[in-house]
C-alpha cells in the first residue's frame, strides 16, 4: 500500500481568496496527493475563511486543472449540504468537530465514503466508529506540538487502530518518524511563508521545499520498511 500526503492549506491563505490558487499549486508541486481546505471553519462572510458556492466551485476548478485530489475538514451541517453537491470520495473530520459536533460526524460517516478522523482532542483510545470506511489519525491538539508530545507517538501504527498522523509539530521530522513507525497517511499544514502571524498555523507548517522533502523522503522510508 502506497503512501499518501495531504497539504493542509486550511486557513494559511490568510483571507486572500487568490492565494488559494497559488498554494494548491505549490502543493502539486510539492509531491502532496491531497491540497485540504476547512469548510465551515471561520467560513462566513466578513471572516478570514469565507467560503460560499461561488468559491467552493472555484476550489474545485483550481485542483482538477493542477490534477490533485480536494479535501475539506467540514464543521457545519450547511457546508456539509454544499459540499454533498459535488459527491466528495473522501472528506475530514477535525478533533473539535468530533468532540463538539458528533451528530455532524455521524451523518457523515453514514455516507460511507472514506472518512479521515483526528483524534487530537478526545481521551486515549477512544475509537468511536467500527466503520470500514473510517480511519483514524493520530494527533495532539497543540499549535504547536512540543518536542516532547512525539513519545506518545505509536510505536506502530500497524499494530494500533491509526491509520496515520496529522502533524502539528514544527518541521518535518515527527512525520517522517511516524512514516518509519507505518503510518499510511501524513497530514501536514501548508504555508508559503512560515514567519506570517496572521494564523498560528504557519510557523508549524511546511513550505513547498519542505514538504517535498517529506514527500521525497518519506516515500523512500515506506518503500524501504513496508514495500
Amino acid at each position: 500500500m502506497s503512501i499518501k500526503f495531504v497539504a493542509e492549506i486550511g486557513l494559511n491563505h490568510n483571507g486572500n481568496f487568490d492565494s488559494c490558487h497559488e498554494l494548491i499549486k505549490q502543493a502539486k508541486s510539492s509531491g502532496a496527493d491531497f491540497a485540504k481546505f476547512q469548510l465551515g471553519w471561520r467560513s462566513e462572510e466578513n471572516e478570514i475563511n469565507f467560503i460560499d458556492k461561488v468559491r467552493l466551485k472555484k476550489l474545485f476548478e483550481w485542483c482538477q486543472f493542477y490534477e490533485i485530489e480536494i479535501l475539506f475538514s467540514v464543521f457545519d451541517f450547511k457546508y456539509l449540504d454544499m459540499l454533498l453537491d459535488y459527491n466528495p470520495s473522501t472528506i475530514k473530520i477535525a478533533s473539535r468537530t468530533l468532540k463538539e459536533k458528533f451528530d455532524l460526524v455521524q451523518k457523515i460517516v453514514n455516507l460511507n465514503i472514506e472518512t479521515y478522523i483526528s483524534l487530537g482532542m478526545v481521551k486515549e483510545n477512544y475509537f468511536p466508529f467500527e466503520n470500514e470506511n473510517v480511519k483514524y489519525l493520530w494527533c495532539k491538539s497543540n499549535y504547536p506540538n512540543e518536542l516532547k508530545d512525539i513519545k506518545s507517538l505509536p510505536k506502530n501504527f500497524n499494530e494500533s487502530r491509526y491509520y496515520g498522523f496529522s502533524d502539528h509539530f514544527i518541521g518535518i521530522e515527527a512525520a517522517l518518524i511516524a512514516i518509519s513507525r507505518g503510518a499510511k497517511l501524513i497530514e501536514k499544514h501548508f504555508t508559503l511563508d512560515k514567519s506570517n502571524q496572521t494564523i498560528r498555523d504557519h510557523i508549524l507548517s511546511a513550505t513547498p521545499i519542505e514538504f517535498k522533502m517529506l514527500v521525497d523522503q518519506g516515500k523512500v522510508i515506506h518503500n524501504m520498511l513496508y514495500k
